[in-house]
């Protein structure tokens, strides 16, 4: 499977086939022999590390075509490249539903991004399933009945290390480093959440995904006294940060946003040493953990891994989050049934009874329903040691607002 930063095709149906003779159209996206999906993703840019999500996307639906297909139907799934810029993904969302006219699309990556091509998919009644982002506005099921996230909010995240700072320092002076847009304000609105009026104290810094350091911004913070650190940064940033942290001596209780705590992207470029105590959570097996050795779920992944994506970093965490996603999607079209309308795809992708997906945490499930967009809602708080991440505490559910 080759990525490209124009686009990305798989599921063994070539770009360019032959006219298809089957019957007419079943649905738009939809034949006798075919089913499409469109994605984007950061293929080039400051996110590109997130590509690794669409190459084990593409692998676990080569999979399911090798099987047979969904319904006897091979997926074709496209994804294109935006850069993780927002005017792009629109562009390249459009080309997705009006020229390729997808069924659906599924996983596009981001905060920003997706937020600029909200407003269409709805208007269009076009499914925009699991996003690739833990924004708390993806749960609108009433405002925007045709999106919907996976992963655990964003600010419900920030809860959580909210609550726990409250309980190990209660007087702690609390700072917060976000990227400028709603990934990282939902850091922002989780913290205040829990503080209320003592929210006037917290530091809060931002930067720009476009910007080349957050050096200052580190320093900035240091300065001002802070002693909980909350980052809501991509994982190119997050390895500065905890590099920088180290670097000038600085030793706040440090809280870093799930979405960049990746062994192979983040921890060992920042220098594994030096995020030494760093706090995050998660809902998925850690694969450096020896808890799951030899667990089933993660031993199925490594199958898989091993099967299809053989030269993909095992200690990459984006790895086990694709395999989670398209899981759950895979599960999603064989509930369809042989009905693959729109209007199906979406009723079943909030339709889903508490699933258990082998590279999820022990009591973390999947489920959905008409009125609840949050398909995951369960974390576990974990730290770093210098050579894994090491679960502490239970499975915390977490109280979005």
């Amino acid at each position: 499977m080759t990525l490209h930063r124009r686009a990305l095709l798989s599921g063994g149906v070539a770009a360019l086939a032959l006219p298809n003779l089957a019957p007419a159209q079943e649905a738009p996206g939809v034949t006798a022999n075919e089913i499409r999906i469109g994605s984007t993703n950061a293929l080039s840019g400051p996110a590109s590390s997130y590509s690794v999500i669409s190459r084990c996307l593409s692998a676990m639906f080569k999979r399911v075509n090798d099987q047979g297909g969904i319904a006897g139907k091979q997926v074709n799934f496209t994804v294109y490249d935006d850069g993780y810029a927002p005017p792009r993904t629109l562009e390249q969302t459009r080309r997705l539903v009006e020229q390729d006219k997808v069924a659906f699309l599924f996983n596009q990556l981001g905060t920003p991004t997706n937020s600029a091509i909200h407003r269409y998919v709805n208007q269009r009644k076009v499914p925009h399933l699991f996003l690739a982002t833990g924004a708390d506005k993806w749960a609108q099921p009433k405002e925007y009945p045709w999106t919907i996230g996976w992963q655990p909010s964003y600010r419900t995240e920030a809860q959580i290390y909210t609550k726990y700072i409250l309980e190990q320092r209660p007087q702690a002076k609390i700072g917060v480093i976000y990227q400028n847009d709603d990934f990282g304000k939902d850091y922002v609105n989780g913290v205040k959440d829990v503080l209320g009026a003592r929210f006037d104290a917290v530091k809060l810094v931002s930067h720009e995904a476009t910007d080349a350091t957050i050096d200052s911004q580190i320093v900035t913070l240091q300065g001002s006294g802070i002693d909980a650190l909350v980052c809501g940064i991509i994982p190119r940033f997050a390895a500065q940060a905890i590099r920088k942290v180290y670097d000038i001596g600085w030793k706040p209780m440090m809280f870093m946003t799930n979405v960049s705590v990746s062994g192979s992207i983040v921890m060992q470029p920042a220098g594994a040493e030096k995020g030494i105590g760093l706090i995050t959570s998660d809902y998925r097996k850690d694969q450096s953990d020896p808890a799951w050795a030899d667990d089933p779920g993660m031993n199925e992944w490594r199958d898989f891994m091993r099967r299809y994506i053989p030269d993909g970093e095992l200690g990459d965490n984006n790895y086990t989050y694709g395999y989670g996603a398209g899981s759950t999607m895979i599960q999603v079209l064989r509930q369809c049934g042989s009905d693959f309308s729109r209007e199906n795809i979406m009723k079943q992708a909030t339709s889903i009874a508490p699933l258990e997906i082998g590279t999820l945490l022990p009591g973390v499930k999947v489920s959905t329903s008409p009125t609840n967009y949050h398909p995951i809602r369960h974390m576990q708080l974990q730290r770093w040691d210098g050579k894994s991440w090491v679960r502490f505490g239970g499975v915390i559910e977490g109280a979005n607002v």
